[in-house]
């Protein structure tokens, strides 16, 4: 098998960065036209120009940090939950089997329409921002870890169990491994899912500081929607330097998938 090399900047990277640029382009070229007025949608340079001088704010810094901070959190404490649970259900099909359908009751309830009870029930911001966070990317992880599961090779599980190894050997040598892949999947999936959570809890509860909490602020400024769509270019931004940092982080642990991946793709 032949080893193929990755890329920094691939064609799909520049194709993106294309994509972006010419979207901005279009945006700008819009406004400066009267297609679209500047009153209800602001030029995208000043949009970019706002979201860079938001460098030198250190009250929005502030609340970057806080936001990056709740999601992290959210995000470690799902992953702790989410594996384990996902493990369990997909060695032991009973569990899975019994506990399907209340699965597939909560996975789909929307989880921006449970932060108003989520108010009610936790009196700290950051406690109820994590506990949405931990509820909403949860679910990626646990589905990927089951379907990682079954798609392990049952040839490799006998081999192994006809050399006298048990469960708990056969699932950290063999099924652990051949799940992990899908596992960081998940937590890709989910890191974005949490990054949302993390802004609509600011957004809509407030008292806590994070973007969330500084765009409802700053729509009570005189360049309110300027500020506000600067917000969200950093949101954006922390969203797509966190998923670059997961994919590269997967293509160097996993390595081999990848490379499997590629040479059968």
């Amino acid at each position: 098998m032949r080893l193929i090399p990755h890329r920094p900047f691939d064609s799909n990277t520049i194709c993106g960065a294309a994509g972006v640029i010419g979207l901005l382009c279009l945006a700008e070229a819009a406004g400066r036209l009267g297609v679209i007025s500047t009153a209800q949608m602001p030029l995208a340079s000043a949009i970019l120009a706002t979201a860079a001088g938001l460098v030198t704010d250190l009250d929005f810094l502030a609340d970057v940090l806080a936001t990056a901070g709740g999601w992290a959190l959210g995000l470690l404490a799902a992953t702790a939950l989410a594996v384990p649970a996902g493990l369990l259900l997909g060695s032991v099909p009973a569990i899975e089997s019994s506990l399907r359908p209340l699965i597939e009751f909560l996975r789909p309830i929307p989880s921006v329409a449970l932060i108003p009870l989520a108010a009610f029930v936790f009196t700290d911001r950051l406690e109820m921002k994590v506990a949405m966070i931990v509820y909403a990317s949860a679910w990626p992880i646990l589905l990927n870890t089951i379907y990682g599961l079954q798609d392990v090779d049952p040839v490799a599980k006998e081999t192994l169990r006809a050399f006298g190894f048990g469960p708990l050997a056969v699932l950290w040598r063999i099924s652990l491994p051949s799940t992990a892949p899908f596992i960081a999947t998940g937590i890709r999936v989910a890191a974005a899912i949490a990054l949302i959570l993390a802004v609509s809890t600011e957004l809509l509860t407030g008292g806590s500081r994070g973007i969330g909490h500084f765009i409802l602020l700053a729509e009570s400024s005189p360049d309110g929607l300027t500020l506000t769509l600067a917000a969200t270019v950093w949101a954006g931004g922390l969203g797509l330097l966190t998923n670059g940092l997961l994919v590269l982080i997967s293509r160097h642990v996993f390595r081999w998938h990848t490379t499997i991946t590629e040479a059968t793709g």
